[in-house]
């Protein structure tokens, strides 16, 4: 399969489990409510989530991948699948060991991770208990993020891509009784809740489990053992965790800044769902591929093929992520209207909302070039790197949300976020070309400046459209009405994009359809 079909297959995938997330965030928001189960239960999950986040997704992926397409393209499957067993060995090892420590000392981590709680005996009794039925997810999630990068190795996507729709199917599932016949008290449907959370892990990992066996490499269990390649592996997977560990910190300490403020932490939230919808489609699907695409190639010292896929991914980013971030832009407050307004959520709200998503959106193309310039580091094994430069763009990201809240509020915070993932991106882009690794030629610079043209016409035209159209996307209109017009702008706009990018040559279409359709 050719690397856009890939590209297009997981960010498909993505976008399908992202909508199935926005339903089960409305399910779950009827069901719990805003009350203190609802905070109970956003507590306990963000728990498992954070491990989730530092040691499946991070380092894992990080630092194994670039280790086993290494022993795939030089020792064959066997070699490989040894690999794996080795390291799964450890990966197991410590994952039943925390589970352990956790499940028998939940009570004093809690008052650690939530010290609002302790005031509240019947709230902090609640999140430990939820918290223990749910910790066990980390396991399922842990499992399943390896055996996702054995198969995205193996170039099988389908499955590890699909997993976080079957997690979002199940919980959908489960709550759509609470919602319709079967009332529960808010206690009583949190931890319902939370059982279907630990069911969709387990679902989860079924799933990619299955994809394993069918492809027959299924890592053997066995002790694990402190080999020269398992050392290696830790090597490059501490400072992965670190990295997950500055993100993590740069978001509690976002949490903490905005708290000084009425509804800042809200209105984020909803800003930031927004925009991590075309991240996760563009980002996601690209970093995913990219990663073992790469590592591949310069294990099998093809480095021309490894520059040629780089530079692919490059301009697949551009094309996606610089109309996507214009839109939201020219269109943030229909966009906000249409999807959050009504109920509790007020036009104010709308506007701060909006406000908050076109300074992320500044942001946007950013982070998608950090998920393609990064895997130009890790498949070259060095995972240091990329850590110095997260860490410097988390610092800026603290004192320029510290400097700009006071007057800008939550758009400070927003401003700071997007600034210091451009201030990433840049580093990550100078030292893959001080290193020889990154370099575009005169043609493709035209594309990117061609491509980031277009993108601000089409973004002007929406947005003088819908000044025009201000009085159908006033509050108070027909919803039907405004999300017809938004429909009608979407398509617009992607049908202008697409023409200029394929009449100025910045990428012909017909080009990328055979790309598309290319089985190799």
């Amino acid at each position: 399969m050719s690397l856009y079909r890939n590209f297009l297959s997981v960010g498909g995938l993505t976008l399908i489990s992202r909508v199935a997330g926005f339903v089960r965030d409305a399910l779950m928001a009827a069901v719990l409510g805003t009350g203190p189960a609802a905070d109970a239960f956003f507590a306990a999950f963000r728990f498992p989530n954070l491990f989730r986040r530092l040691f499946a997704e991070g380092a894992f992926n990080t630092a194994f991948v670039p280790l086993f397409s290494g022993a795939l393209e030089q020792q064959g499957r066997d070699g490989a699948l040894d690999l794996a067993s080795r390291i799964m060995a450890w990966l197991v090892a410590m994952l039943v060991g925390v589970t352990i420590l956790a499940e028998i000392f939940m009570p004093q981590i809690m008052i650690a991770f939530v010290p609002g709680f302790i005031d509240d005996k019947e709230k902090f009794d609640l999140t430990v208990l939820l918290t223990r039925i749910m910790f066990p997810y980390l396991a399922c999630m842990s499992l399943m993020a390896a055996y996702g990068a054995i198969l995205n190795s193996l170039g099988r996507f389908f499955a590890a891509a699909f997993a976080p729709v079957i997690l979002n199917l199940v919980n959908i599932a489960a709550m759509i009784p609470l919602v319709t016949f079967w009332v529960m008290d808010p206690a009583g449907s949190a931890m319902w809740v939370s059982v279907a959370t630990m069911a969709g892990g387990l679902a989860q990992l079924a799933l990619v489990y299955g994809a394993i066996r069918r492809a027959n490499f299924v890592p053997a269990l066995r002790l694990p053992r402190l080999d020269p390649e398992v050392r290696r592996f830790w090597v490059l997977a501490v400072p992965a965790i670190l990295t997950g560990g500055i993100t993590q910190i740069n978001i509690f300490v976002g949490t903490i800044i905005a708290s000084g403020a009425d509804n800042a932490i809200s209105i984020l939230n909803y800003a930031d769902r927004l925009y991590q919808l075309p991240l996760g489609i563009i980002g996601i699907a690209i970093g995913t591929v990219l990663l073992p695409e790469l590592s591949r190639h310069l294990k099998g010292n093809r480095e021309a093929e490894a520059r040629a896929t780089q530079d692919q991914s490059l301009l697949a980013a551009m094309l996606l992520s610089m109309p996507a971030a214009t839109a939201l832009i020219a269109m943030a407050e229909p966009i906000v209207r249409v999807l959050f307004e009504r109920g509790a959520f007020d036009a104010l709200a709308t506007t701060q909302t909006a406000q908050a998503l076109i300074a992320f959106a500044t942001g946007l193309p950013a982070y998608v070039l950090i998920r393609v310039l990064q895997p130009g580091y890790f498949a070259r094994e060095d995972t240091v790197t990329p850590t110095v430069f997260a860490g410097i763009s988390v610092v800026a990201n603290i004192a320029l949300s510290l400097l700009l809240f006071p007057s800008l509020v939550h758009v400070g915070i927003a401003i700071a976020t997007s600034v210091s993932a451009w201030l990433n991106a840049v580093l990550l882009a100078l030292f893959l070309a001080r290193r020889g690794h990154f370099a575009l030629t005169g043609a493709e610079w035209r594309k990117h400046g061609l491509i980031i043209a277009i993108s601000a016409i089409m973004g002007g035209a929406l947005y003088l459209l819908v000044e025009r159209g201000a009085s159908h996307f006033a509050s108070g209109a027909p919803l039907w009405l405004q999300a017809g017009l938004l429909a009608v702008l979407v398509v617009f706009g992607m049908a202008t994009y697409f023409t200029l990018v394929h009449v100025t040559g910045a990428q012909k279409l017909d080009l990328l359809l055979r790309r598309l359709r290319r089985s190799k």
